[in-house]
């Protein structure tokens, strides 16, 4: 066993086992070992061993489970292949999700630490600078030497201990989780399906006589996006894309499978010339390609990046691996994964200097398991606004997490029963996305498709209200924001005992958001002054309550 922890000291001790049940191969070329390293005999055979898991192109990292007991033996066949940079065995949380660490670290130092000293310490442990991380002082993202394997747990914990330094620890990996679980566009307003009346809705097209999302940008942080769509092309719209992954670029276009991203930044804020409209069709897009690990440095790269070049609203589909919702028995419901301090770091930096020190505005899907989302580090951040699901019937989605910090609820995709296949959106172009140009699957073309959802679809829908309330308002600070989407949603499935004496349920947060009443109460509060702009001497106000 090895153990690591997030925010320091004091903070959340995270405990890894090996069962010597999966091998970890790492290739000399990125890309997945089956495309782009061809082996040897002798590990060809070993690899026949083994039932493939997950894989990071990214890196060349591939995760496989391998028969218990055996792994120790067939990660020493794998590691002597010349076409194999490392192969050895892999870790799991207790919850028995596979966890990959790599031999690079997270560090902070104490504020006062010097850069001279900073960089002494490092050199006497052993560890090469890779680069500072300017979003936190004191910070930097370090490898050490190859081969170290495991003993980087211990040269993190030998670093976390001196009082010099207030955060430590290893580059840790999971397999990232897209938040989709399973016509046209019944979320945005009622609409008439198969003869059946939808009335299951945002209040978004009432919300559209007053802004559509005008000057705003909306980034989503995804897997891919084909920005050539024709719902991305308004003059203007696309805005610093980036790729976070390798090869880190000003392209964030989707590779091969990476449908996701697209879909998510359609609900967000498609221009509507089409087919689909998002949420905010007049917000501009901030694209973010980001297709690696969970944990990774990347990750947390990836909201400075939105936060230094413009975002006002960044949106998040995706997180830890989900439980399987239909059965309560998966150990993964009881997985407890905190968020490294690299990525909560970024995510303070966002909040605290995007939009000129009023905040940027995190929203995140709460997830698809049926689970409470409070074992989620990432969604259950007091600083964001997570985000459940309800259906077209206007009760929970099937799959919707759970818990205290759900904020609030948005239209998605149900788990059986539903009324409608789930939301239409964008999609890849052409045979390369979820439709391959089935009409019921979408459109002719493969241009849309009408089944996304899971919380993924609810996310960038809660994201485009967020964009409607700063275009009406924009000197609210990021946690006035949240407070306006508190107070203006609306009660769904109000049976006695669902929501507490605060307003809150567990399962719909305050309420699904209702974007006609976010843009009346931000315009309300604009009218009244209550922005901190108005009042220099006031400070930041006191963010709202996160339900406790």
């Amino acid at each position: 066993m090895v153990t690591c922890r997030f925010g320091g000291t004091d903070g959340f001790r995270l405990e890894l086992l090996d069962h010597d049940d999966l091998v970890v191969v790492r290739t000399r070329r990125r890309g997945t070992r089956h495309e782009t390293a061809p082996l040897g005999r002798r590990s060809r055979e070993a690899g026949g061993r083994l039932s493939a898991l997950f894989g990071l192109p990214d890196v060349g990292v591939d995760v496989y489970a391998a028969p218990t007991g055996a792994a120790r033996e067939l990660a020493d066949i794998i590691h002597t292949d010349p076409e194999v940079r490392f192969a050895g065995r892999g870790l799991r949380d207790p919850s028995g999700a596979p966890v990959v660490y790599t031999e690079n670290v997270f560090v902070k130092f104490a504020d006062d630490a010097s850069a001279d000293h900073c960089e002494r310490v490092l050199a006497g442990a052993g560890l090469t600078v890779k680069r500072t991380l300017g979003y936190a002082r004191g910070a930097y993202f370090v490898a050490a030497p190859e081969g170290t394997g495991p003993a980087v747990f211990d040269l993190a914990e030998e670093l976390l201990d001196r009082d010099d330094v207030d955060l430590c620890h290893p580059e840790l990996i999971r397999e990232p989780s897209h938040r989709a679980a399973f016509p046209h566009q019944w979320h945005l307003g009622p609409v008439t399906v198969d003869g059946r009346s939808v009335d299951a809705h945002a209040n978004v097209v009432a919300a559209w006589q007053t802004t559509r999302g005008e000057g705003t940008t909306i980034c989503v942080i995804d897997d891919g996006f084909d920005i050539d769509h024709r719902e991305f092309s308004s003059d203007g719209k696309i805005v610093a894309p980036r790729s976070a992954s390798p090869p880190r670029s000003g392209d964030p276009r989707p590779g091969h499978g990476n449908h996701h991203g697209t879909a998510c930044a359609g609900v967000a804020c498609a221009d509507g010339v089409g087919e689909a409209s998002g949420v905010a069709p007049a917000a501009r897009l901030m694209p973010i390609r980001l297709v690696s690990g969970l944990g990774s440095q990347d990750e947390a790269d990836a909201f400075v990046w939105a936060a230094d070049h413009g975002a006002d609203i960044i949106s998040c589909s995706w997180g830890p691996r989900d439980g399987r919702w239909w059965d309560p028995s998966d150990p993964l419901h009881d997985q407890v994964v905190p968020l490294p301090d690299s990525t909560r770091l970024a995510i303070d930096h966002a909040v605290r200097n995007g939009r000129g020190g009023r905040g940027c505005v995190v929203v995140w899907a709460a997830g698809n398991g049926a689970e409470s989302v409070d074992n989620d580090g990432y969604a259950s951040n007091e600083q964001v606004i997570a985000v459940a699901a309800c259906n077209d019937r206007g009760e929970q989605s099937a799959y919707s997490d759970h818990g205290e910090a759900i904020w609030c609820c948005f239209p998605s995709s149900d788990g059986h029963e539903s009324l409608t296949p789930g939301i239409w959106t964008t999609d890849r172009r052409g045979r390369d996305g979820y439709n391959p140009g089935d009409s019921s699957l979408g459109d002719e073309r493969g241009d849309y498709t009408n089944s996304f959802g899971g919380t993924s679809s609810a996310c960038p829908g809660a994201a485009g209200v967020a964009a409607l309330i700063l275009a009406t308002a924009p000197e609210l600070t990021w946690s006035e924001v949240k407070d306006v989407i508190r107070v203006s949603a609306r009660r769904i499935d109000d049976t006695p005992g669902e929501y507490d004496e605060r307003g809150h349920s567990k399962r719909y947060g305050y309420g699904r958001v209702d974007a006609k009443a976010a843009v009346a109460e931000a315009a309300s509060r604009a009218a009244a002054g209550r922005t901190r702009s108005d009042d220099p001497e006031a400070g930041e106000p006191e963010p709202p309550l996160v339900p406790a």
